[in-house]
């Protein structure tokens, strides 16, 4: 194709309005398949491991803030009011494993997280907060419907700031189980959930760090987050040293069939929802923590918070013909890894899709 100078600029700066309108909030679905028919959900459909030591991967892109990467891996900063920097999956799991080492942000008001989060609202959340290194806060939510707040648990995580720590989301159709380094510290069965609150659709992973004790935040959160946070005693990090994590289901897309959001109705396009159940191997666990004492905490939904002026990306890339997802996190053309893998990712889906646009206006 040939373009002048004039299309290429358009091009490029429909491109980049692509991108910002793909991004929203955390706690609402740009298109929510419970209410309409969506598009499918590109599907992880194997395992990744990624080392974030090594840098940046396609696999996952940032929201609300960029990360920096070190020799400790991703960090997630928050410096000021506002700051939430985050990555999500370009990907989605239909039941799966996410095993990741972190080490939690410390300050008041300030908040970890690690979110499974779906279209329709579906969740499962791990989130610590900057004011202890004691305890790591355990979570779930089905189809958004938060009335009760109640299904929070508090459960140990020792020295989560200090030190990096194995944590582990086990899904499947049966059971969530949650682990800190190899303790079970929450299990919940299907049928112990709320009627219909049970999470079972497909899944982005999404994890950062956020201030929920900003003074701009509403009382309640701030109060949950056991703010006011008090920035000039920051900079508050978190890191990712490492992600894995494995789809329990095979295929390249993951779609609805119908506005139930039960497992049952998903569909797999090339594949078998729960085909690849023991593709993570055996849950590696010897001990189980004690039941939580305490009440139970009001944990809002969503997980991470917005940034107050970048906007937080809750879309999702499909994986282009010809292209394919390596086993490390990277997008590649099949074939050739001659091309920069991040750059060529987001310019052949962005630009072919702006191309498109300016092509349905008379370009």
């Amino acid at each position: 194709m040939f373009f002048t100078a004039q299309r290429a600029a358009a091009v490029l700066t429909a491109a980049t309005a692509l991108l910002t309108s793909q991004a929203t909030a955390q706690t609402w679905s740009a298109c929510n398949p419970s209410q309409q028919t969506c598009k499918p959900n590109p599907a992880l459909g194997m395992k990744i491991n990624v080392d974030f030591t090594q840098g940046a991967v396609d696999a996952f892109v940032p929201s609300g803030g960029n990360p920096t990467y070190d020799s400790q891996g991703a960090k997630f900063t928050v410096a000021k009011s506002g700051d939430a920097p985050q990555l999500t999956s370009i990907f989605y799991i239909m039941f799966g494993r996410v095993e990741f080492y972190m080490k939690a942000a410390p300050g008041a008001g300030i908040v970890s997280s690690m979110v499974l989060q779906s279209d329709n609202l579906d969740e499962i959340d791990m989130e610590w907060l900057g004011s202890d290194d004691y305890e790591v806060q355990t979570n779930y939510f089905g189809k958004g419907i938060t009335g009760s707040y109640n299904r929070g648990q508090f459960n140990p995580a020792k020295n989560n700031q200090a030190e990096f720590i194995k944590y582990v989301v086990d899904w499947d159709p049966n059971r969530i189980v949650w682990t800190v380094g190899s303790t079970v510290v929450r299990q919940m069965k299907y049928d112990e959930a709320e009627p219909g609150q049970y999470p079972q659709s497909p899944m982005q992973i999404k994890f950062g760090a956020w201030a929920g004790g900003d003074p701009i935040n509403p009382q309640g959160t701030v109060g949950w987050a056991r703010g006011p946070t008090d920035f000039s005693k920051g900079p508050f990090s978190m890191y990712v040293r490492s992600i894995s994590v494995t789809d329990y289901s095979t295929g390249k897309a993951y779609k609805y069939g119908d506005t139930s959001g039960k497992w049952e109705t998903i569909i797999s396009e090339g594949g078998k929802v729960y085909g690849n159940q023991g593709g993570a191997g055996a849950l590696t666990t010897n001990a189980v923590a004690a039941a939580p004492t305490g009440g139970s905490p009001t944990v809002p939904a969503g997980g991470i918070g917005k940034a107050s002026s970048t906007p937080v990306y809750t879309g999702s890339y499909d994986v282009p013909d010809g292209w394919r997802m390596t086993p490390s996190g990277k997008v590649i053309p099949n074939g050739s890894a001659a091309l920069s893998p991040n750059f060529a990712f987001v310019f052949a889906t962005v630009l072919g899709a702006a191309t498109l646009a300016l092509n349905s206006m008379g370009w």
